[in-house]
This record gives C-alpha cells, structure tokens and sequence, in this order.
C-alpha cells in the first residue's frame, strides 16, 4: 500500500458502507506494528467489525492486541460518546434551572449533529491531547469527520456566542453550545487534519460506480476545507482466473467499465489497488497479507457442508405482499446494498398484477424511471424524492421564516446549520411522510425511510417539536399520522436488504434493533447479490461463496424469520427484463446461466418465470 511508504502520524479511513474500509485500516495497523512501531486503531462505527477482525473483544478504551506487539485497538460507540458528550453540557445545569428547561437542553442535544459533533470531540482528544495517545507513533480511525463538522469549527460564527443569544429554537446543532470551552483543542484539530506532514485522507473504494462517486464528493468537500493529503484505495478489483466461468468475466467486465469512468476529482490522486480477496479479511494472516502479491496465494479456501437450504427467492415473497391490495412497503439498508433495485423489482410485480402502484426513490441517477416501460404498465407511478431539491424548498423556508430577524453573523450560522445532515434527513422526511399517506388505496413502495433516530423523534413531545417543526408554524397532517402508519404491520412491510458479508449483515442488525426501538418490527430481509445458487467455477469466486455461508445462516438463525434470497447479476438489472429476473427461481439464475444470461432483451423476457 503507497501511502505506507512515508506514513503520518494520523491515517483516517473513510468511504461508503461496505467497501472494506475496516480491512484496510486493520491491515494498515497491523502492517505498521509489526515494523515496530506503536499504533492505535480507533472505529466509530456503530456497526464496527473491528473485534472480529482482529479477533479480540474491545471496548470503549485503547485494548493491546496480544498477537501484535505495539499495536491497540479500541471501538468508540457513538450513542455512548453522545450521551457522555450531552450529559457534560447539561449536567451543570441540573438543579439550578426548571426541569422544564433541563429537558429542553437534553433535546437539544438529542440529534445526529449532536453525535457528529461528539464523535467530533473524541477525535479531537485522541489527534491533538498529547496526555490521550502520547505513546503512540500513529493513530489509525477507521472513519472520517464529514465536511458539515469541519465547516462547522471553522466558522467564526460558531465562536461568536450565537447559541448564547438565541432565542428562535432554530439551531439543530445544539452542542454548540458547548464548542467554546473547546475551542483551543478544536481548532488545532483542524489544523492537524490540514497538514500533509500529520494526516493522510485514504478514500477507499470498489470498482463500482457508485462507490467511486461517493468517494469524489467526499475529497473534492474535504479537500475545500483544506484536508488536501489524500489517497486512493481500490479494493476489491478482480480479474478472472478462469476465462469458461461466464460469472468471472461479467464481474471483471463490470470492475473495468467502473474504473473507466473513475470521476476527475479522484482520478490523480495516488493510487493503491487491491485484489479480490476470497472470503472476508478476518484474522492476522489474511490482514498480513491483503494488498500484497501474496494476498490470494495465502488465503485458505474455506470449506463448508451443503446442509444449508438457501432461502427463497424474491419471487416468493410478492403474493404475500400483495395478499392486503394497498399499503407502504419500504426497502431499508445502508448504501450499496440495492435497495432502490429491490424496491423497482417489488413495484413492478405487484403492478404486473394489475394494483396500483406508485414508486418513489431517492436515486440520484433515477434510473428506475428511465428504465421501466410505464406505457405497458400505465397502473405503475414513478417518483422522486430529490434530497437536494427538498432540502433547498426546506431551507428557503427557515431561512425566510427563522432569519429574518438575526444578523449577518447570526444568518450565517443558521446557514450552516441547515447544510447539515440534519436538515436533508429532516427535508426529505416530510417528503416520505407524504408519499406514505398515499397507501391508504394503492400500493407505495419506496426505496428509504427515516432511520431509527428519526423515528423515534415522533415519539418525544420535545424532540418531534424540535426536529420535525421546529422551524414550521405548522404540523402536516402526513408528519402527524407517520408514525402509527409505520408502526401497523398490516399497513407497513419493511423489507431489510443487506448482502451476504459480514458488516453488511451487522449493519442491517443494527439498523433492525433501531427499528424496534421505534416499535416497527421488519417484515422480512433480503439477501441482496448472492453467488450461493451460482455455478460459479473460478476459484475465487468459489470461495466467496462458501464463505457466504456463515452470513445467510446467520440472517436466517438470528436475525429474520422470513428471508429471501437474490443472486448476483452478471448483467445490472434494470428495465423490467432486468428486474423479472430478480424474482426468477434459482433454476433460472443458474441451472440455465450458460442460456439465459446471453439471450438479448426480448428473449430474456419470454424466458423468465412468470410473475
């Protein structure tokens, strides 16, 4: 791996879920400690893999990784930082003022800014407190502060004591005011992130479009603010060992295309490219050897029984969804998992069988609309939730209602505050609540919803004021309603979709216990892109697909009482021809793979399963 040629102090790793950023982060601390040098590795990912990884059990402070000398590991979980880093503002205050206003402060602080702007804190103590990770040569994070956090310390207005003197309620952002007493140690954290001879930015990939995209925005924001060393980690690219195995070259075909179009704002920096691995990056010896020529030579070809009966496939799954003829069916999981092509897939069957049914996603590339022939089924509506769109009629809105009255300093910090990642959950919210009103006589199908914090909102007086109206004069009736409409299992099917790998399984589990926090209990989960009913021969292949074992017996075990199961796709499946196939039964996906995947559109068509 280049960027281990000349290594910082601080590496921070970041990219969208599921692209093997803790790997390369263990990978990387490992590497470093077994050239003797002292290192600590920190994850604030909620879903953190890191004790698997590793195979240690860590907690909440640094934890020696016997087998690697130098080297210490510890997971931060967020909601606790958050509630450490909430109780801190408030506590003082208890006794000394009402009730009344100490439960208005904890509100306050009850955000996704707030567990931003904390996790913001701890980096903070652990880049720039020489008494937290003085023994250390390198700190490893197996994250990245956002842009909307480093924006935020960097504006004046946030040091100016705006929050002191408002009086609008219009700030989601509550810990600011607190960021003063901090203010020292905050913005010499800044500085550190800026200086190439201190901080390297590793953006890592696949070669997949979306993945690639996702890392662009992220440099081009972080290198605005002055976070300008950065490096390029592609992981996971494949070349085909076996040029008889139709599977392997479709998947190199894909990674090429991929890294054809990689974005201009990514394309030059410096680059680390690494192979396939054959199962998932778990242990000492696969994390020693990933990025290495020995990477596959090393591996061990897992092995597993055939006692697993693989689940279902989609297709069986649409009559039950159909059996109540209207209600809201929701594709939930983290990026890159393929819910919005779930969701399409589900959408057109039900309208295949004649019910009305509206479609509606946040997919920026909208290809679903593009794709799918409205004048064969003119039952079918297709709609999108444009984030950036109602996020811009939401903030013209605050702005016009909740700034009129501040001055220029007390106008930019509310604009801050509303580039936050707050206002787009909060924007497209009220979006969503909408487009579940409509399941009252048709069916809604969508490809997002709030997540779990979002939802419980509605179930605090304070915090549904707060978040959802705050800045409103009003209440919509669709906000008012969503969350029983939701919380009906006869009116709301929450589909989980995930993929057969191990922080995507633990990912959805968390994103399920959020869920039930909010009391909607899922409906069933969806293992998205699976090689397990593939007759795949190449060797790596081949091994992924036993190691996709573990992670469908555990959905399956511990997780859902009603699981379906998608192969992968040797071609992306769009239009209807594409998205039929997701619902075909196994036979067709690979019994008859070395026929179907080669017919063209039409023939696809004839020769799909009838939905």
């Amino acid at each position: 791996m280049r960027f281990l040629e000349h290594p910082t102090r601080n590496l921070f790793f970041t990219g969208k879920g599921g692209v093997g950023k803790t790997s390369v982060a263990c990978a990387t601390a490992v590497r470093l400690a077994d050239a003797g040098q002292r290192v600590l590795l920190v994850s604030t990912d909620p879903a953190s893999n890191l004790d698997e990884v590793l195979g240690v059990t860590l907690g909440h402070h640094p934890t020696p990784i016997p087998a690697v000398p130098g080297l210490a590991a510890m997971n931060l979980d967020p909601e606790q930082v958050a509630a450490e880093y909430r109780e801190r503002m408030v506590g003082p205050y208890r006794g000394l003022l009402p009730q009344e206003a100490v439960a208005s402060m904890e509100e306050q602080f009850s955000g996704s800014c707030t567990l931003e702007i904390a996790a913001f804190d701890e980096f903070s103590k652990l880049l720039s407190d020489p008494a937290a990770t003085g023994d250390y040569d390198h700190v490893i994070f197996d994250t990245a502060p956002t842009g909307h956090t480093l924006r935020l310390l960097t504006l004046p207005s946030a040091w100016s004591g705006f929050m002191e003197t408002n009086t609008t309620g219009t700030s989601c952002l509550g810990p600011l005011a607190g960021l003063q007493a901090q203010q020292a140690l905050y913005q010499e954290t800044v500085r550190a992130l800026g200086d190439p001879q201190v901080t390297t930015l590793v953006l890592v990939t696949r070669p997949e479009v979306t993945a690639f995209r996702e890392a662009a925005r992220t440099s081009g924001e972080l290198a605005g603010l002055g976070v300008q060393n950065q490096h390029l980690v592609i992981n996971g690219v494949f070349r085909a060992a076996n040029g008889d195995d139709p599977f392997a070259l479709a998947l190199q075909r894909r990674g090429e295309l991929a890294m054809d179009d990689i974005p201009e704002t990514v394309l030059d920096l410096p680059r680390t490219v690494i192979p396939l691995s054959r199962a998932g990056v778990l242990g000492l010896p696969a994390l020693r050897a990933l990025g290495t020529d020995r990477a596959i030579a090393s591996e061990t070809v897992l092995t597993g029984s055939d006692d697993l009966v693989l689940p279902p496939t989609l297709g069986h799954l649409i009559d039950e969804l159909a059996a109540p003829g209207h209600g809201v069916i929701l594709a939930m999981g983290k990026g890159g998992v393929g819910k919005t092509t779930v969701a399409a897939a589900v959408a057109v069957a039900l309208a295949e069988r004649g019910f009305r049914v509206h479609l509606s996603t946040t997919d920026p590339a909208a290809h679903v609309s593009a794709t799918i022939d409205r004048d064969v089924l003119p039952n079918l509506t297709v709609s999108r939730i444009d984030p950036a769109g109602e996020t811009a009629r939401y903030t013209e809105q605050v702005m016009r209602e909740s700034g009129g009255n501040l001055d220029a300093s007390g106008k930019a910090l509310l604009a801050e505050d509303l580039r936050s990642p707050c206002t787009e959950e909060i924007a497209v919210f009220r979006a969503f609540a909408e487009a579940v009103a409509e399941g009252s006589d048709r069916f809604v199908v969508l490809d997002t919803a709030p997540t779990g914090h979002t939802i419980l909102l509605l179930d605090a007086a304070l915090a549904y004021h707060r978040e959802v109206t705050r800045q409103a004069q009003q209440m919509p009736e669709s906000v008012e309603r969503l969350l029983p409409r939701l919380r009906d299992a006869a009116f709301t099917r929450v589909l989980v979709v995930t993929l057969p790998e191990a922080t995507p399984v633990h990912e959805a589990a968390q994103l399920q216990r959020d869920l039930r926090r909010a009391e909607i209990e899922p409906y069933a989960w969806i293992i998205n892109q699976s090689l397990a009913p593939l007759p795949v021969i190449d060797p790596v292949l081949k091994s992924r697909q036993v190691a996709e074992r573990t992670f469908i017996r555990e959905v399956v075990g511990e997780h859902a009482a009603r699981v379906a199961l998608i192969p992968w796709q040797p071609e992306p499946p769009v239009g209807r021809t594409g998205l039929r196939r997701l619902l075909a039964m196994y036979e067709h996906a690979s019994a008859r793979q070395d026929v179907n995947w080669q017919l063209s559109g039409d023939e696809v068509a004839e020769e799909s399963a009838p939905l």
